[in-house]
């Protein structure tokens, strides 16, 4: 007799999948942060070195960089910025979905230790006297040439240095290049200076923008950079999407065929999997690359895999003559113990890999521990879970719906 209360909830729970997945899947999809071998971008590996030579690079100087040049690749408006230390002396910098890469490049790495001496060159006042974006780049009202304003923060420090200076030139240093040195006319008690000699408006704003975002602690030489242009990223987007789409139907279609109505549940658990995996990345900030997309279809793979060793035992325990429901029982106790073992050991190599990688490397780390983390969700609970409706509403009463030949079935 059917259990429609069985299989009026297997259908509900089927219906609420497919329209979730096609109400809201086009909006998760479109919300993922692609890395920048799918958008296009470049990445730099900066080895970095002390100033002088009584500093020493520590972990902590590493961070004081990377927050430097975080502030710096903000104030110049990069969106989405990754930005990590390396090691004991290297910065990594990708930045995603930048045209101009020689521009972010040139403004990235520059030092812009700003200082103000006197002729004999000794530093009066520095970059870090400046008030926050007390540097703007603007055209001068008399003169209509582009120019850098300066506010300090103490005015009174600056009326000092001022005071003592009139009549002799003040040197403007930006690293060790003399940007100018204007001479001093009268006291300047409001706490304000400019910087002139720009070529056009734009190169005082990115100048401005340099020196609001600080001089960077460290030295920095780029050793490696790598660059993907627009038009490959999204190539490569399509590509890694059209074979993920190619091979999930493959095997969508080859579970159905073999396993009939488990291989259907497999197919809604999978599409359940890929709708979660791509929330839960986007919810974390999880950056998708194109080793990422090579994890997630490995995931997908995964987590079939675990629906397949689940379905072969249930298939056994049939064949030795149990019931449908002793056989779903007994099948998936006995599959568990070896999806959890494959699945722990992948998890520990994904750490590894995680630990000791690059980047891109982490990138494919994370994605495939998440992705076994949700196919363990998706592939082992929640099919058994349908499947267990399915079985106790008795419309699936016959070996052919699990892919069992009744020849086969041995008599208790």
């Amino acid at each position: 007799m059917i259990k429609w209360s069985r299989l009026v909830t297997l259908l509900v729970i089927v219906a609420v999948v497919f329209a979730t997945v096609a109400l809201t899947g086009k909006k998760v999809a479109m919300g993922t942060t692609l890395g920048l071998d799918l958008r296009g971008g470049f990445e730099i590996l900066y080895e970095v070195s002390p100033l002088d030579e009584k500093q020493k690079v520590t972990k902590q100087t590493l961070i004081d960089a990377t927050k430097a040049l975080d502030n710096r690749v903000n104030k110049l408006g990069i969106a989405e910025p990754e930005i990590q230390a390396e090691g004991e002396n290297r910065i990594r910098v990708r930045l995603a979905g930048v045209t101009d890469q020689e521009k972010a490049r040139d403004m990235i790495g520059k030092p812009a230790n700003l200082t103000f001496r006197d002729m004999q060159g000794n530093i009066l006042m520095s970059g870090s006297d400046l008030a926050e974006n007390g540097a703007q780049g603007v055209l001068d009202p008399q003169t209509q040439q582009p120019v850098v304003t300066l506010q300090f923060k103490d005015p009174k420090k600056f009326a000092n240095v001022t005071q003592k200076y009139v009549g002799q030139p003040m040197a403007i240093f930006l690293d060790e290049q003399l940007i100018t040195a204007p001479v001093i006319q009268q006291v300047i008690p409001n706490g304000t200076a400019q910087i002139d000699g720009q070529k056009d408006i734009q190169e005082a704003k990115d100048l401005a923008a340099i020196l609001n975002a600080g001089a960077l602690p460290v030295k920095m030489k780029e050793v490696f950079s790598t660059s993907v242009g627009a038009k490959l990223g999204q190539e490569a987007l399509e590509s890694g999407i059209e074979a993920g789409v190619v091979g999930t139907l493959i095997v969508f279609l080859f579970m159905i065929v073999y396993y009939r109505m488990p291989g259907f549940i497999a197919c809604i658990t999978v599409v359940a999997y890929i709708y979660l995996l791509l929330l839960l990345q986007n919810l974390m900030g999880v950056t998708l690359t194109l080793p990422g997309i090579a994890a997630f279809i490995l995931g997908i793979g995964m987590a079939v895999d675990a629906n397949i060793i689940m379905y072969e035992r249930i298939k056994e325990e049939l064949r030795s003559g149990k019931s449908y429901l002793s056989a779903l029982r007994a099948g998936s106790k006995r599959s568990l113990s070896t999806i959890l073992d494959a699945n722990v050991t992948s998890i520990i190599g994904a750490l590894v890999l995680f630990y000791f990688g690059s980047s891109a490397i982490r990138g494919f780390a994370v994605t495939l521990i998440l992705s076994i983390l949700v196919g363990l969700f998706t592939s082992v609970a929640g099919a058994r879970f349908l499947m267990g409706l399915a079985v106790r509403s008795n419309l699936f009463n016959k070996p052919s719906y699990y892919g069992v030949k009744e020849r086969d079935i041995r008599e208790l």
